[in-house]
This record gives structure tokens, C-alpha cells and sequence, in this order.
């Protein structure tokens, strides 16, 4: 597949961990630990295909309503990824950031944060970001609320501008947003990102994904006409 027909930034919302787990008989959380594996899999193989930017929602900030025991599984989870995996990301020379508010998180966690973004903060042939403790309508709220603290005036803003305060400003617009286990909504993600983006929903849940759904995923993309609006 030809550079061209590569999407620059693919986003993908995790969704299916915990009914993986329920057809199987297993507990919720196996589904959890099952999608971390999956999650570096898909991701990595990804970026490896030739797409630049790879983002994953990986704990949105309505998760919070969940059980306090499933929340605290799901942010150890988190904290793996974030120091036990990050070997990985380096020996594959990609970049990890992590896109989301730090209110609510642990010192632990926001330790593991920032180590792991100094730690890969050079690296060039990619770059993975994980959409943790994060929501689409909060990251355009404090944009706009960077905005208001600087003093622009309302006729200043406009939506370059807005998009420069986003969190990762320099991170392009999705060009393809997948979402996995059959649900056909955005739930939150990327809503400034996703305005033109090519739509894909997969039936299978996350745990099940394989690099081999990453080459149908970057082929159907590839047969898309984008138009923005034209």
C-alpha cells in the first residue's frame, strides 16, 4: 500500500473487553488484561503499516461511574502499560504520550506519565497516544478555557485557534476512527479530531483483534473517497 493511501492519524476506541470476557465465562477484568495484550499488538502493528499517529481510548473520563474495584483494576492495567510495557515502544522507536485531564489521577500514576513520555520523547518512527482520563467535550472546554486565561477577546477566536490549545496540539485531525464490538457511536472521542474522519466499526470485541484485522482496517480506508465537504 502506497503512502498516500494511508491514513496519517487512526483512532481507536476500545470497546467489547467485558463482554469478551462474559461469553467465555470469565470474569470482566480477564477481558481487561486481555485487551492490554491486544493493545500493544494492534497499536504497534499499526504504526509498523505506516500510519504516524495511532490514538487509543483507553479510559474515557464517564469510566469513573464504574464500580470503584473495576476502576481501580483498570488503572492498574493502565500503570503496566505504562511502566512495565514502555521497553516495547522504545525498541520500536516510537514516541508514547498520553492525552487527557490529570485531575482525578494518581501521583503514581501521573509519575508513570511523565516517565514514560520523557522516556520516548526522542523517538521518531511513531507515535502512540493513549486517550487516558480523557473526553472529547472536556478537551475543547479547556482549550477554551486556555483561550479565556490568556486574554483573547471573543472576535479572536477561531477554530485554528482553538485547535491549537487542544491537548497534543500538534497532533493532526483523525483520519479514521475504528471501533470495536459492534457499538456505532463515538462515546466522547476525539470530537474536534473527528470531524472528517472516515467512520469504521468492527463486530469483534477488542481482545479478539489481530494484525490481520489491521491490513482489512488500512485497505477499506484505503478505498474511501474522502471528500470533506467538497
Amino acid at each position: 500500500m502506497t503512502s498516500e493511501a494511508l491514513p496519517r492519524h487512526v483512532g481507536y476506541i476500545v470497546d467489547g473487553n467485558r463482554r469478551w470476557a462474559k461469553a467465555r465465562g470469565l470474569p470482566g477484568f480477564a477481558g481487561h488484561r486481555a485487551g492490554r495484550h491486544t493493545l500493544q499488538e494492534v497499536l504497534l502493528e499499526t504504526v509498523r503499516s505506516g500510519v504516524f499517529y495511532v490514538s487509543a481510548y483507553v479510559f474515557s473520563t464517564e469510566n469513573w461511574k464504574r464500580t470503584k474495584r473495576e476502576v481501580g483494576k483498570l488503572m492498574g492495567l493502565l500503570l503496566a502499560v505504562l511502566t512495565k510495557d514502555v521497553h516495547v515502544f522504545v525498541e520500536n522507536n516510537i514516541r508514547m504520550r498520553v492525552l487527557g485531564t490529570r485531575e482525578g489521577l494518581s501521583k503514581k500514576m501521573l509519575k508513570a506519565i511523565d516517565d514514560a513520555e520523557e522516556r520516548t520523547k526522542d523517538l521518531t518512527g511513531g507515535q502512540i497516544l493513549l486517550c487516558l482520563n480523557y473526553g472529547g467535550h472536556l478537551e475543547i472546554t479547556d482549550a477554551v478555557r486556555r483561550i479565556v486565561a490568556k486574554g483573547v477577546s471573543a472576535n479572536e477566536v477561531t477554530p485554528e485557534l482553538i485547535a491549537q490549545n487542544l491537548y497534543t496540539p500538534d497532533v493532526p485531525p483523525c483520519d479514521l476512527i475504528v471501533r470495536t464490538s459492534g457499538e456505532q457511536r463515538l462515546s466522547n472521542f476525539m470530537l474536534w479530531r473527528a470531524a472528517y474522519s472516515e467512520l469504521l466499526f468492527v463486530d469483534k470485541p477488542w481482545p479478539d483483534m489481530t494484525k490481520q484485522d489491521v491490513t482489512a482496517i488500512l485497505e477499506e480506508y484505503a478505498r474511501r473517497n474522502r471528500r470533506f465537504g467538497g
